[in-house]
């Protein structure tokens, strides 16, 4: 894979961020890691935030959000018309919310999710293609 993936997380999110960048970086995969860097509080919007922002600048890449539900995150990156996040809780989530909507940011709740099952969301996420067809039009309205 030869796209960047961005990373971002509030402190709920911290702890399963820095297993999925572990886990990307030992697959060789090209990462940017926007923050937070601890487990100190700070707001989730501000993070979402600067993730769209490289999305939006690098229109081919994925980003990959972590908050405590993944909720929050997920709504707040979503305010951003080039941001299609999804929250995932299943591979299966994963799998269809590239197949059928092209979601480029993915969104995981640190404390809802085991680190196993998290990494197997985001490989799912990261090697599933967009199929188009009947669904280009439906993306496009977004």
């Amino acid at each position: 894979m030869n796209k960047i993936i961005f990373l971002a997380s509030d402190h709920g999110g911290f702890s399963l961020k820095e297993t999925i960048k572990k886990y990307l970086i030992i697959n060789k995969i090209k990462i940017e890691d926007l923050g937070c860097s601890s487990l100190d509080a700070v707001d989730y919007p501000d993070y979402a935030k600067l993730l769209a922002s490289k999305i939006e600048k690098n229109n081919n890449s994925f980003g990959l959000l972590f908050c405590g539900t993944g909720i929050g995150i997920s709504m707040a990156a979503n305010r951003f018309s080039h941001v299609r996040a999804a929250l995932c809780t299943s591979v299966e989530m994963a799998s269809k919310s590239r197949k059928h909507n092209d979601a480029n940011v993915l969104a995981l709740g640190g404390r809802i999710l085991t680190e196993e099952l998290s990494k197997e969301i985001v490989f799912e996420f990261l090697n599933t293609k967009f199929e188009e067809g009947r669904h280009l039009l439906r993306v496009k309205k977004i």
